[in-house]
């Protein structure tokens, strides 16, 4: 659900509405405090009362529930004037005083000494001096009161059975109906009574359960000490409720921006759409922009928009600006049967990604992407259509960016579909792509006064672009053995072909078509596997061990004019091969004598080192906080281990000529078998690739992806990842090993990266963000060539019963573009919303 509240501030001249984002903790009311309420159905030894008793017979026999029991008991005309030990039970109420008058035709009652009230729609428990209430109606009057609603105790465990609970005090509270209250001269909470932590003071509460609540004229008191004065709040607390106002102002420190002011604008447009706008002040640098706009026209479609931008005063002396501008669309919808999702972004430029962006694998990371397509499959087909643009930036300088264009892409495909009756199945993969392609001009320093530059490259606005793969196969099984063997003819026509590509040279694109036309066969061979399955029993459970060995025999001839080909994607990197790839799976399995349930603590999932980027918000889609699941059972068979290992031997080792000496080269059969270029030079042995995982339980994940070069004994690649969960301990770590191929071209001379990198990632974490009490977590890049730390971070955070603090410090090392410490906090109340400038997305948890 959302929560928001407003604040309309009225000091001198100015109106300030305050509209605080919503953060929940956790809040639970003293587990005393209902338990009295909801075991006043015992007497003094803890024993049912008699009244109680006949209530349950009553219920339990479908009748209405009404039942009336006191010490003395007068009736006269239906009215009955009821002394010492009152207890009333009417539907889902029970009402307990020391004397009381109730009318049993108006179901109206008056009572005194000791009164108490629990029950209804909304689990009220409401203690007074005195009061009267009609239980027809759910109207009443309440005199030094205090109360809770939305929360009842279940087997001594409090429960929330609203998603806004909260507690009230007042000389006087009137309920006007079942969901809304008048609190007079009282006090509003989350927490804790009698003594909350927090708590807002007023002359009058109105609130609407499941809807808003009003305080006029109040004071917010921390501790019991009041801290700011306010003469209206308003607290927006049902399903979806949204209120146009000014979100609460966020101060902060930066050493590369100085001090920072922000605040923003909520827009609640209508019930489908609302956008926020805001501004921050960087002391030291100028300001920027901040906006989003968004859309949820039906449960299958969405739309965001967020634009960020900085106009920058700029550092050092002549000034350097770095603002810009970055804008995401996201959006994804249902059109006459095609499924459509766009995904858009705009950066003016590295140099302001790098400067401004605050997490650091953002900031780090030169391409841009932006794609919008339409799909549908269909009884074994597949039809898309999507427009795509992709940059690489190569360096801050401006214009230093490579651009690939699709616009427009029609692609189609399908699935295996049999040949009449005979053994054979046909499928196909065509494509109609408008292509166009630009590289700016690269220079090297190769000396004190001598530089290689290499030209610019440019396609022409529009290359067509006409692919078509028909392919035949026949598969065959034969006790266990698996052969399928398999034709595939590829068709692909250019309106633009390269000329005068020579080394330093990129030549250039000519209006001269091209078709490439090549024929492929291939022959897959899989073994039956072997396996075993051991007898006895390790850890309380079986084990099996299955070895899945594989070959493959690929034959592609007809690609004569492989440096004539313009390069756009994979569809443009086929060429001649003749080769065979073998390898084999192991794996390991286990299975538990008896399923076990998992721990199901929430893990900091921004923590896993290695993980899947975070998934698109979708917009006003949050979790339903009441909602409990069961803690499913451990799976009886996992796949705990499993390791493959694969190598391809070349028997024409130039490729059909395609095979560039001293450059690296990257075909479709290399970028099959690892994305780690590894062709420099003619040869015929391929580098030995292994990939291993492990995940022995929900809580363990580990993997080993390794590049072995026989020929060149040496690493090429490595990449290790683990990430370990137990309780409330959430461990990552990583390193990546990459050995780039030295290149003795002609345009070796080019290259300004370096030739090796290695970088470690480690995180630890304890806890998580609504944890009561304390919780932490930590993080650090190192970049063992440089031997330069890239960055920090370290958040903590403290929760009490119905508010919390988190303090988070960073430092960026990035590039040579930034240095930057930061410290940013969050001081949050529950059900009510928070303050601070720690934005949800950049939190380690």
């Amino acid at each position: 659900m959302t929560l928001r509240n407003r604040f309309l501030i009225t000091a001198a001249a100015l109106c300030h509405l305050l509209l605080i984002p919503p953060l929940v903790t956790s809040q639970l009311p003293p587990v005393e405090t209902i338990a009295v309420a909801q075991e006043s159905d015992k007497d003094s030894s803890g024993a049912e009362t008699p009244c109680a008793r006949a209530a349950a017979e009553q219920k339990k026999n479908g009748e209405d529930v009404h039942t009336i029991c006191a010490i003395e008991q007068e009736e006269q005309g239906g009215i009955y004037k009821l002394h010492g030990a009152v207890e009333i039970y009417y539907g889902t109420y029970v009402l307990k005083a020391d004397d009381a008058t109730y009318n049993s035709d108006t179901k109206e009652v008056t009572a005194t000494g000791h009164f108490a009230l629990d029950g209804g729609p909304n689990d009220d428990h409401i203690r007074a001096s005195r009061g009267n209430y009609n239980f027809d109606l759910e109207t009443g009057r309440f005199y030094d009161a205090t109360g809770t609603t939305g929360m009842s105790l279940r087997e001594n465990r409090v429960i929330l059975t609203s998603t806004s609970p909260f507690a009230f005090t007042g000389g006087l509270v009137e309920k006007t109906s079942s969901d809304h209250y008048l609190v007079y001269d009282g006090s509003i909470t989350t927490c804790q009574v009698p003594h909350p932590m927090w708590q807002f003071g007023a002359r009058k509460i109105s609130v609407e359960v499941g809807g808003n609540a009003k305080i006029y004229r109040s004071a917010f008191l921390l501790h019991g000490i009041p801290m700011l004065w306010l003469p209206y709040v308003t607290h927006p607390v049902e399903k979806q409720a949204r209120t146009s106002g000014f979100l609460m102002p966020s101060v902060a420190h930066s050493s590369a921006y100085g001090y920072t002011v922000s605040d923003s604008y909520y827009w609640a447009i209508n019930r489908m759409m609302d956008a926020t706008l805001g501004a921050e002040y960087y002391s030291l640098r100028g300001w920027s922009q901040r906006g989003e706009f968004r859309a949820r026209p039906s449960e299958t479609s969405f739309l965001d928009l967020n634009y960020f931008g900085v106009i920058d005063r700029g550092i050092g002396t002549p000034p350097v600006k770095e603002g810009g501008e970055n804008v995401r669309l996201n959006s994804a919808g249902n059109f006459l049967g095609f499924r459509g999702v766009t995904s858009i972004d705009y950066l003016s430029s590295f140099l302001f990604r790098l400067a401004f962006n605050e997490i650091f694998s953002q900031a780090a990371y030169s391409e841009v992407k932006s794609q919008a397509f339409l799909s549908k499959s269909e009884n074994g087909f597949n039809f898309n259509g999507f427009v795509e643009r992709y940059q690489n930036f190569l360096s801050t300088t401006p214009g230093q960016v490579i651009t690939i264009l699709h616009a427009p892409s029609f692609d189609g495909s399908s699935f295996d579909q049999r040949l009449g009756r005979l053994p054979l199945y046909w499928s196909f993969d065509a494509s109609g792509t408008g292509l166009s392609r630009s590289e700016p001009q690269v220079c090297a320093t190769l000396s004190a006064n001598l530089q290689s530059c290499s030209p610019a490259f440019r396609t022409s606005t529009l290359v067509g672009r006409f692919d078509l793969n028909p392919q035949i196969s026949m598969p065959l099984m034969l006790r266990g053995w698996q052969l399928r063997s398999s034709l595939t003819l590829h068709d692909t026509y250019y309106t633009q072909r390269l000329v005068g590509e020579i080394g330093n040279n990129p030549g250039q694109a000519v209006s001269d078509p091209i078709n490439r036309q090549a024929l492929e066969t291939a022959v897959e061979l899989r073994p039956p596997p072997l396996e075993r399955v051991f007898d006895k029993e390790f850890l309380g459970r079986k084990w099996k061990h299955v070895i899945e060995p594989f070959a493959t025999y690929r034959f592609v001839t007809g690609v004569n004019d492989y440096s004539k080909i313009l390069k756009f994607d994979e569809r443009d990197i086929l060429s001649d091969t003749h080769e065979v790839e073998y390898g084999f799976v192991t794996r390991l399995y286990a299975k538990a004598k008896s399923p076990k349930p998992e721990d199901c603590t929430a893990v900091m999932a921004g923590l896993i080192v290695g993980g899947p980027a975070p998934e698109g918000i979708i917009p006003w889609q949050h979790p339903n906080l009441l909602q409990t699941t069961s803690c499913p059972n451990q799976p009886s068979v996992r796949e705990l281990v499993s390791w493959e290992f694969a190598q391809k031997y070349f028997l024409d080792p130039t490729f059909g000529g395609a095979l560039v000496p001293g450059e690296r080269n990257v075909f479709t059969t290399t970028e099959d078998l690892t994305g780690i270029a590894f062709l420099t030079q003619p040869r015929h042995l391929s580098p030995l690739i292994s990939r291993l995982r492990v995940e022995t339980s929900e809580r363990t994940d580990a993997e080993w992806d390794l590049d072995y070069d026989f020929q060149n004994t040496q690493v090429n690649a490595s990449t290790i990842l683990a990430n370990y969960h137990i309780g409330q301990v959430t461990i990552g770590g990583g390193d990546a090993l990459l050995e780039i191929p030295v290149q003795t071209g002609a345009a070796s001379s080019n290259l300004a990266t370096p030739e090796r990198f290695n970088q470690f990632r480690a995180a630890l974490g304890y806890g998580r963000l609504v944890k009561r009490g304390f919780s932490a977590a930590g993080s650090f890049g190192f970049d063992a060539d440089s031997h330069q730390l890239q960055f920090v971070s370290v958040q903590t955070t403290y929760n009490w019963d119905c508010c919390g603090v988190t303090l988070e410090y960073r430092t960026y090392t990035v590039a040579n573009v930034r240095n930057e410490n930061l410290l940013r906090f969050s001081f949050t109340l529950a059900n009510i919303g928070g303050v601070g400038s720690l934005r949800p997305q950049e939190r380690l948890y």
